[in-house]
This record gives C-alpha cells, sequence and structure tokens, in this order.
C-alpha cells in the first residue's frame, strides 16, 4: 500500500486506503489474460443481494467504529473481494436457475457497488443525530423510529439520484484520480484476468476469513471474561508496588491495554503521518499535561465537565473541535480551483435539472408540444468522452423525476416529524446538491470525502434561519446538516464506483439498480443498528453528557458543540481556554497552507494530520490511539519482514478485523438488552469489582 501523499482529513468522515499505486492502469489486454465469455447481464439478483448483505457487515462495523471515534470506512475492496469469493464458486457449482452461471467482471463491479450503497448510510448516525438526541431534540429512538427511517430514505435516494449528472461531470467530462475506486476497478480486472487472479482471490479472502473470525470469537467471549476485553497492565502494577500515580494513569486516566481489534486493523491502514500525531498528542494531553493540572490544582478533575472548573476534558474540547472544523474547510479552500469547479459544476447541474424538470412537467403534466430547441435540449448528444450506449445510461427523466419526488418527500417529513419549514427544506436538499459537488472534486482528487466539513457547511448557513423557539432553531440547523452531509455522503459514494465500473466497463444503469435495491438494505441496517445501540447503550443517546459511556462519541461531541456555538449556547470558557482555542484556530487554518504551498510535495506524506491532534484532544479513551499505534508498528514489522505479503494480505486482515468486532458488537449489544449477566470473574478488573469491569 501506497500511502497517499496529502494526509487524509480524519473526524466524522468516511475514507478508504488504496492498496494499489494511485496511478495504476486498469487494462484487460495482456499476454497471460483469459478470454472472458461475454457478459449478457452486468446486473444480477444474486451479485445486488450478495454485495447488500456484505455492505451490511461493513455497515455495522461503522456503526461501532463511528460511535467510538468518529470514523467510517467504505465498502469498496470489501465488497469487490469477498463477493467475488462468495459468488464465483457458487457460480460453478450451482444451476442457473438457483443462481449459477458465468460471473465475470462486470457483475462483480455491481455487487461492489451494492456492497457501497448498502455500507454507507452510518455516517448520521454516529454524528448528527446522536447530538440532536443530546440536546433533547427528540424523544428515544425507539419511539422516533418511523422519523428516522423517513429521514434516512430521503438521504438514501437523494445520493442515488444526485449521483446520476454528477456522473457526467466528473467522471465522462474530467480525468480525476479517484484513488480507491481506481483500485477497486484494478482488483476486480486482477481478479478474473488469470487462473492466478482467482487463486490470490481465494487467498486474500481467506485471510479476511480468519481475522474475521479470530476479531468475531475474541470479541464475543470477551463479554464474559473482562481479561479478553481491558488488561489494566498500569493499575496492577502500581497496587502491587504501592504506587498510587500508576494506577491512576490507569484508573482515572484510561491509560489501559484493549484488545480493540477494528483499531488494530485501523492502524494497519493508516499512515503514520496520522497515527503518530494522533498517539503522541494523546500522550502528551492525556499523559503528562492534563495529570501535571490535575496535581496543582489548576484542573478540578481528570475527566467530565463540571461546573466546579475546568477539567482536562472540558479544557481541551474547544481547541480540539477548532482544530477538527477549521482543518477541513481549510483542506477544502486550499484547493480553491477545485472547489471552485465544484460549485460551479454543482450550479451548472442544478440549472440543468430544473430545466429539463420543467421541459419534462410541460411536455407529460399540461401536453404542450416541446420546440425542437427544447426536444435537442431534453435529448442531448452522446459526449465524444462517453464510453457506453444510450441504452446503458440512466434516462435522463429518471433522475429528475426522482428528485423531484425526494424534495416533495424530504419536505413532508421535514415539516411533519421535525417542524422545519418548506422553504428551509427546500435549501438544505439544494445546498446538499451543489455541495455534492465539492465533495465529488474532493474525492476524486484526494480520496477524502468532507461529510463533516459539508454538513459543518450546511449548518453554518442555516445558523441565521429564524424559528420560533430557540430549540426549534437547533433541531433545524441539525437537521440541515444532516440532510446535506447524509446525501451528499451518498452520491459521493456512489460516483466512485461509477468511476469504478466506467474502467472495468460496468454500464451505469446496471450500477444503478443494484445501488437502487442496496439502498433499501442501508436504510433498514443503519436505523436499526442505531437503535440497537442506543437501546443497549442509553449513554449514546443520554442528554447527561457526564454519564460513562462504553464509546468515545467524538464525532457526536463535535456535532453537538458546534449546534452550541451557532445557535447561542454552551458553556463560557476560561481566559487560558480562549487563548488555547484562539491558537487550535489559527494553527487549523494555516497548516493546510503550510503543507500545500511551502512544504515540497515529495514530503507531503509526512506532515502530520493536524485533525488527528484535534480528535486527541477531544477523545477520552487513550486505548484507541494506542490499539491504533500498536497496528501501525505491527504493520511495520511485517513489511520489513515479509513485504510480499503486507502488500497482498494487508488490507484483508485490516477488514477481517474490523468486521469481526463489528458483528461481534451487535451480538454484545443483544446480550445487554437481554439482560444476559457478563462477567461471572472479576478477577482482573480494577480492585476486582465488577463495576469496574469493561
Amino acid at each position: 500500500m501506497q500511502e497517499s501523499e496529502t494526509p487524509p482529513v480524519y473526524k466524522d468522515e468516511k475514507f478508504e486506503y488504496d492498496i494499489h499505486s494511485i496511478n495504476e492502469q486498469v487494462y484487460e489486454d495482456n499476454n497471460s489474460a483469459r478470454q472472458l465469455p461475454v457478459e449478457e447481464s452486468h446486473f444480477t439478483w444474486r451479485a445486488s443481494i450478495v454485495g447488500s448483505l456484505l455492505g451490511c457487515l461493513v455497515a455495522a462495523s461503522n456503526t461501532y467504529l463511528g460511535l467510538k471515534i468518529g470514523w467510517t470506512f467504505g465498502a469498496s475492496l470489501f465488497g469487490a473481494i469477498f463477493s467475488f469469493a462468495i459468488i464465483k464458486p457458487l457460480s460453478r457449482i450451482l444451476p442457473p436457475r438457483w443462481g449459477g452461471g458465468y460471473f465475470g467482471p462486470k457483475e462483480n463491479c455491481t455487487a461492489q457497488s451494492a456492497a457501497t450503497t448498502a455500507g454507507g448510510l452510518s455516517a448520521g448516525f454516529v454524528s448528527g443525530i446522536p447530538a440532536m438526541y443530546k440536546l433533547g431534540l427528540m424523544t428515544t429512538p425507539k419511539e422516533d423510529a418511523a422519523a428516522l427511517v423517513l429521514f434516512t430514505i430521503s438521504a438514501a435516494f437523494y445520493g442515488l439520484f444526485f449521483a446520476v449528472p454528477l456522473r457526467q461531470h466528473f467522471v465522462v467530462k474530467q480525468e480525476l484520480t479517484f484513488p480507491t475506486p481506481r483500485a477497486a476497478a484494478t482488483t476486480i480486472i486482477s481478479l478474473h484476468d488469470t487462473l492466478e487472479g482467482e487463486k490470490e482471490a481465494m487467498k486474500k479472502a481467506m485471510w479476511m476469513g480468519i481475522w474475521f473470525l479470530i476479531s468475531f470469537l475474541w470479541s464475543l467471549i470477551s463479554y464474559w471474561v473482562p481479561f479478553m476485553d481491558t488488561i489494566h497492565i498500569l493499575w496492577w502494577i502500581g497496587y502491587d508496588a504501592n504506587y498510587v500515580p500508576l494506577m491512576s494513569a490507569d484508573a482515572s486516566w484510561g491509560w489501559s491495554f484493549r484488545w480493540d481489534f477494528p483499531f488494530f486493523g485501523a492502524g494497519l491502514m493508516t499512515p503514520g503521518s496520522t497515527v503518530l500525531p494522533f498517539f503522541i498528542s494523546s500522550v502528551v494531553i492525556y499523559g503528562i499535561i492534563g495529570p501535571c493540572l490535575v496535581s496543582s490544582g489548576y484542573f478540578v478533575q481528570p475527566m467530565g465537565i463540571t461546573d466546579k472548573g475546568p477539567t482536562t476534558q472540558s479544557f481541551f474540547l474547544w481547541p480540539g473541535i477548532a482544530l477538527m472544523v477549521l482543518t477541513s474547510f481549510a483542506e477544502l479552500f486550499v484547493r480553491y480551483d477545485s472547489l471552485w469547479r465544484g460549485v460551479k459544476g454543482g450550479a451548472i447541474g442544478l440549472y440543468n435539472g430544473c430545466r429539463n424538470g420543467y421541459y419534462l412537467t410541460k411536455k407529460h403534466v399540461f401536453r404542450k408540444d416541446l420546440s425542437d430547441k427544447e426536444l435537442k435540449h431534453m435529448q442531448p448528444e452522446l459526449d465524444a468522452d462517453e464510453i457506453f450506449e444510450q441504452s446503458q445510461l440512466v434516462p435522463s427523466w429518471w433522475w429528475i423525476t426522482g428528485v423531484f419526488i425526494s424534495i416533495i418527500f424530504t419536505c413532508a417529513i421535514m415539516g411533519e416529524y421535525f417542524g422545519m419549514p418548506v422553504y428551509q427544506s427546500i435549501v438544505a436538499v439544494i445546498l446538499g446538491f451543489i455541495l455534492s459537488f465539492v465533495g465529488v472534486q474532493a474525492a476524486g482528487e484526494t480520496d477524502i470525502n468532507p461529510t463533516g466539513s459539508i454538513g459543518k457547511m450546511s449548518q453554518l448557513i442555516f445558523a441565521g434561519m429564524p424559528a420560533h423557539s430557540i430549540q426549534q432553531v437547533r433541531k433545524n440547523n441539525l437537521m440541515a446538516g444532516n440532510i446535506s452531509a447524509s446525501a451528499a455522503a451518498q452520491a459521493v459514494d456512489m460516483v466512485g464506483d461509477l468511476k469504478t465500473g466506467q474502467l472495468v466497463g460496468a454500464s451505469p444503469r446496471s450500477q444503478f439498480w443494484a445501488q437502487f435495491v442496496a439502498s433499501f438494505f442501508a436504510i433498514g441496517i443503519a436505523v436499526g443498528l442505531f437503535i440497537l445501540f442506543a437501546e443497549a447503550y442509553p449513554c449514546v443517546v443520554s442528554t447527561d453528557l457526564d454519564e460513562k459511556c462504553e464509546f468515545g462519541l467524538v464525532a457526536v461531541t463535535a456535532w453537538y458543540n458546534v449546534t452550541l456555538l451557532l445557535t447561542g449556547g454552551g458553556e463560557p470558557l476560561t481566559r487560558a481556554g480562549i487563548i488555547v482555542t484562539a491558537v487550535a484556530a489559527v494553527v487549523g487554518v494555516l497548516a493546510p497552507f503550510v503543507r500545500e504551498f511551502l512544504v515540497p510535495k515529495k514530503y507531503h506524506r509526512f506532515f502530520p494530520s493536524i485533525s488527528a491532534i484535534g480528535i486527541a484532544m477531544i477523545n477520552t479513551s487513550p486505548e484507541v490511539p494506542l490499539s491504533m499505534f500498536i497496528g501501525w508498528v505491527a504493520g511495520l514489522i511485517w513489511k520489513r519482514v515479509d513485504k510480499t505479503a503486507y502488500d497482498n494480505y494487508m488490507y484483508s486482515t485490516a477488514g477481517g478485523m474490523i468486521a469481526g468486532q463489528g458483528i461481534s458488537a451487535i451480538l454484545q449489544a443483544v446480550f445487554k438488552l437481554a439482560n444476559v449477566a457478563p462477567y461471572p470473574y472479576t478477577g482482573s478488573c480494577i480492585e476486582r469489582l465488577f463495576d469496574n469491569c469493561p
């Protein structure tokens, strides 16, 4: 795996890592290639269903990871490899009527598109939506299930319909890199190109399956065996040595070792420019500065937020948010040319869509004839760079009608369930459409899907929107951010899949149908998992910010506090807190410009991730950066010992670790709701007390 030359922006973002060179070209003609049969149908139900189910696995992992630290992972490479490993053998064993028959690269691309779509709706449920509950703007997820499902439907299908005009602008007309979609295309073709490629794919799937089982079983058993969840090394050493500071480092500051397989996997995939700043900043803040200032009496306690005075957590909260939010904005503006192209493309796309919608209404509703000029606009000639026939493309009236229905649907549910005026709903949808162009431009060039930045932009615009109460102002503000961020996130993912299809040769229409089918899986799994975790772990939606929680809720905390800031609220900062926040804001704004214009490009990949430092300030679970650091170091050792195995199986190993514990977390949540007793033995817990177990 080559590290991206531009450090990724981490917060409530979705990201994937390229396992091939971003400059690697996809090709089909080589001496060792097999003569592949013609694929009669690129869309099949077997590919759509298998891909959707694989996407649901990723959605489960994303919900767990997102609530922990605010990160989500895309499903394209996972879906490409695992769908091949499942469908290819079945295609030879089963008769055609039961799902057998030839399985080629174009159908594999369909399965991969379904996986990405089904796994892509978790972002809102690990950030903006929990923040609404934290602010007391909604009742409970179980009672609000209808509202959540209807909102998710609107977000899912906006992304689906927005992707069609976005494809024309970014896939056909622009030669953007799209690193992860290109890697997915290269992977798919290599799987089908030779017998060796097929054997290698099965090995990758085997590695992924082995680590999935290890992660799943280990995490599942840890529900009853606390030693397999957390090891309190420092506390027990301090206890035996009668050294209280060492015991406090574990019990009060969270410096324990946790078998956190998803973050071991994340560390494997994440470049050192992110892992090291995240880990070192956590050590400095929660291992040095915090304990020293608590000992001196400046901080009244290590964690929590209290009116008695500043704590380490409350003091570094706003500096961390400043670094996260302002750095993500600066990352967009530092590429001002790309930002302008994205906004301009969004405005042109919006104009063309409205114009064609008017022509469709005039023709089919008012039964009036169109002029030759209007007909030409309705049925433009294929672009010279278009490689597909008209019958393989998505007709304009499909996406125009879909967007029109979605707008009406959104206005209805926003008004009925969230109290948002119609005009504000329409503004939020328009923002989502235009900012989707910005998101695709950023993802196409840097592989970063800036969902958090898009949400914050919408919140900033909605800060001045009127409402009858401060509660309604906050609800409208958060829902505007949720609409724009969720719709743009889905659209960016789907355009990336269309880029993969362009490289593989899979028709856009077949991918559209696969994404349509998978959207129903995405809606069900995203809402269902959120309700499950909220019921099993009430702290996810509790208005008590000091309640002990199994999850770090980093992204939730950021959305919560930004909403308070924009709508007038929140606790006042101390003078020192204001100074540190101001310094962090300046660093967050300037750092991307320094990297882009002052640091030679060949050194960009070594430039530390400023957003990772911001996350370290907000994250109150030091075991997370420790786990990532361990995974990163293990990756360095593995790469040095056997570089070939590392290059071939690193992603498979990491993907298995992430998915395994995500599924185990679902079962553990079910056990909690069913009142299954955990921890029959508590000898490894602090003071051997049940209350001190994980």
